[in-house]
C-alpha cells in the first residue's frame, strides 16, 4: 500500500493506532465525507445515525460483518468543531478524525484518524486487525473523494491475512513470554483471531479427531518441539489441555484455550508450564510456539501451510536465546 501505514503507542495500558492520509480533495470537502452519517456510510465500517453535537448520542449499525460483532452498539460525540475535529465514543473505544489544510498549491488535505482501543491488553491483541481495518476504510475514502468505487469486499479479503500478518509482527503481538511461579515457569501466548467463530477455530485445533481425557491429543496441538502426552481436559470448542513430557516423563500441561468477546471478537490463549529444573527448555518452547501460532492463525484464516518451516523455529529459537540472555 503506498499510503502511510498505522502506527501503534500504548498510553495508559490502551493501543492507539495513529493513521494519516494525504488526500487531494479540499478539506471542506474531505469534512463532508468524515462526518456526515450519509457520506460515513460509503466508506466507514458502520452506518452512523445520532446528533452531531458535543453530547450527541450515536447508534452504530453493521450492515456486512460477521453475526458474531453484534448490532455495532452506540456512543456519544466527544469533539465536534467543523470544519475541523469529530470525536466520538464508540463502545469501548474512542476515535477522532481531524481535518487539516496542506500548505500546497493544490489545497490537499491531511486527514489523521486516531483510534483509541479500550480493553487494555486485550484491547491491544486487536490492533493488527483494527489497524488492516483502517487501512481498508481509507482506500475506500480515498476512492470516494476521487469519485471511484471501492474495492469490492472480496478483494479486500484476499490480501487481509497477508496485511494482518504484517501488522502482528510490527506490532510485536506475536510475542511469548516467561511469566515465573513459585515451581518454575509459565510459558504464556496470546493471538487476536479476528472474528473466527469457535467452531470453526476447534475445528482446525481438532482436526475431527476426539478430544477426550486420556486420549492422544490431536495434531493440530502439538508439534515436534514439545513431547505430548494424554489429554488431560477436553471441553470443545473452548479448551484443550495435555501432559507434556520430557526424556518420557511427564514435564507439566500444555493448554489451549479460545475465547469469545461480543466487543473484542476471538482469541487464542496458549500456556505450558515449565518446571525450573528444565528452564533450558524456554527458548526451544517459545519458538515453537510462537512458529505454532503463526502456523495456526493462517489455516484458520483459510491458509494450511506444509510443512512445518523449521527454519522459522530456529530463527525464533536463537531471538528468544538473546531474550532471556
Amino acid at each position: 500500500m503506498a499510503q502511510p501505514t498505522a502506527t501503534l503507542r500504548v498510553v495508559a495500558g490502551d493501543a492507539v493506532l495513529l493513521l494519516e492520509r494525504r488526500l487531494a480533495a479540499a478539506p471542506e470537502r474531505v469534512w463532508r465525507a468524515v462526518s456526515e452519517p450519509a457520506e460515513l456510510a460509503r466508506w466507514f465500517p458502520a452506518s452512523v445515525e445520532g446528533e452531531l453535537r458535543v453530547g450527541g448520542h450515536l447508534r452504530f449499525t453493521f450492515t456486512e460483518d460477521p453475526a458474531e460483532a453484534g448490532d455495532g452498539g452506540e456512543g456519544q460525540v466527544t469533539e465536534f468543531d467543523p470544519p475541523r475535529v469529530f470525536g466520538f465514543l464508540w463502545n469501548r473505544d474512542a476515535l477522532r478524525f481531524e481535518v487539516a489544510r496542506e500548505g500546497t498549491e493544490d489545497g490537499g488535505t491531511l486527514f489523521t484518524l486516531t483510534h483509541v482501543a479500550g480493553g487494555g491488553a486485550l484491547g491491544r491483541l486487536t490492533a493488527a486487525g483494527t489497524a488492516h481495518g483502517w487501512d481498508t476504510c481509507l482506500d475506500a475514502l480515498e476512492a470516494v473523494l476521487e469519485g471511484r468505487e471501492p474495492e469490492a469486499a472480496s478483494g479486500v479479503m484476499s490480501g487481509r491475512l497477508a496485511a494482518v500478518e504484517r501488522y502482528v509482527a510490527k506490532f510485536g503481538l506475536d510475542e511469548g513470554e516467561i511469566l515465573a511461579t513459585p515451581d518454575g515457569y509459565v510459558v504464556s501466548f496470546a493471538r487476536d483471531l479476528l472474528w473466527t467463530s469457535l467452531d470453526d477455530a476447534w475445528a482446525v485445533l481438532a482436526g475431527g479427531e476426539r478430544t477426550e481425557t486420556g486420549a492422544v491429543p490431536p495434531v493440530g496441538v502439538v508439534n515436534d518441539y514439545v513431547g505430548a502426552g494424554p489429554v488431560t481436559e477436553a471441553d470443545a470448542p473452548r479448551v484443550l489441555e495435555y501432559t507434556w513430557t520430557h526424556e518420557g516423563a511427564a514435564a507439566g500441561t500444555v493448554r489451549w484455550e479460545l475465547v469469545h468477546d461480543p466487543e473484542l471478537g476471538s482469541r487464542v490463549e496458549l500456556t505450558q508450564t515449565v518446571p525450573e529444573r528444565l528452564a533450558s527448555v524456554l527458548p526451544t518452547a517459545l519458538a515453537a510456539w510462537h512458529t505454532h501460532l503463526e502456523q495456526y492463525f493462517a489455516a484458520v484464516n483459510g491458509d494450511v501451510r506444509r510443512p512445518w518451516p523449521a527454519d522459522r523455529t530456529e530463527e525464533l529459537r536463537g531471538h528468544y536465546a538473546a531474550r532471556l540472555g
